[in-house]
């Protein structure tokens, strides 16, 4: 349907940028990520240090809740960045970053990377794309649940469980170019390797910190992938060809905008992927003018939200305007 309503692979509208400006805000800068990467680690095993000299105690909880954040939640911009490849200038840094990261984020690397290129090239196109979050009606039953990534691990681990036997998934076959089967197939089984390895030294231990610290993260620490995850998209237009209309931009202070990686000016990002993430507020000051509204903040964010996606759940064509007027 989308292919034949010319939606699928089409030209996007964009904000017009001054080609010598866009050439400068597109170089690529290994230390600024670096040293970003590196705060991110340093948080994570000083997180981590604190959860296992906790461990079983009043301090396991909140040292739990840090650890999984930093996790199971951070990952994901790092997965994010490193896959586009605007991460750091080396190749190898992004790609190394990159696989680490997917595994932190319960993701196969080889399909999740075809199925990003799919969501930038066919954007909450129904039917393309393969990474819409809210498909109408969207239960909030559901976003619960994928608040502790119940739903990403029955369908990850569906996809792992095809690898296992040599094939992939009916999912992936739609996105994932034949010539990188044998690929997703690999990274698919080295990541349900990992977790068996994790799930048998917690058994033989005799203690759950091992899959605590390796593996559960990705689960019981994703309420912010989604929190984030949800200000992108959610109650906006399906089907358009203007990024303006289904994409959102929401201000965020100093440390959200660390773990998301200035992923928050999500709009910017969709309109020109290949400006790295730490450039993106130059490219927002140069097109702002051209785009809605960005939101103050994350609360002002769902305040308009949640209500579109009450709304979607009886009237399925209903999507937000693009000065994003709240719903009646």
């Amino acid at each position: 349907m989308a292919e034949s309503a010319g939606l699928a692979g089409a030209d996007w509208y964009r904000s017009p940028v001054d080609r010598d400006e866009l050439l400068t805000i597109m170089q690529r800068s290994d230390r600024r990520a670096t040293l970003d990467t590196l705060l991110w680690l340093v948080l994570l095993a000083a997180s981590g240090t604190w959860l296992v000299l906790t461990w079983l105690s009043w301090w396991t909880l909140p040292a739990m809740f840090l650890y999984g954040t930093l996790y199971g939640s951070a990952s994901d911009a790092r997965w994010h960045e490193c896959g586009h490849r605007t991460a750091f200038k080396s190749k190898t840094a992004n790609l190394v970053v990159y696989h680490v990261a997917s595994f932190m984020d319960l993701r196969e690397p080889v399909s999740w990377r075809w199925s990003h290129n799919r969501h930038h090239a066919d954007t909450i196109i129904v039917g393309r794309d393969a990474e819409i979050a809210y498909p109408r009606p969207t239960p909030f039953w559901k976003i619960a649940l994928e608040m502790f990534g119940v739903l990403s691990a029955l369908k990850e681990f569906g996809k792992y469980l095809h690898n296992l036997v040599g094939r992939l998934h009916p999912d992936e076959a739609t996105y994932l170019p034949p010539r990188e089967a044998s690929r997703a197939i690999l990274w698919g089984r080295v990541h349900l390797s990992i977790w068996l390895v994790m799930i048998t030294t917690s058994i033989v231990s005799g203690s759950w910190l091992p899959l605590v610290m390796v593996g559960l993260p990705s689960l019981y620490g994703r309420w912010l992938l989604v929190v984030f995850g949800t200000t992108q998209h959610a109650g906006l237009a399906e089907d358009v060809l203007d990024h303006r209309l289904n994409t959102r931009t929401v201000y965020m202070n100093r440390v959200w905008r660390f773990l998301y990686l200035n992923m928050n000016y999500h709009l910017e990002h969709h309109m020109y992927p290949s400006v790295p993430y730490h450039a993106l507020p130059r490219l927002h000051a140069l097109i702002k003018d051209d785009l809605p509204e960005p939101f103050p903040n994350m609360r002002a964010a769902y305040r308009v939200i949640l209500p579109a996606l009450r709304r979607q759940q009886r009237d399925h064509s209903f999507a937000l305007s693009p000065g994003y007027v709240r719903p009646d």
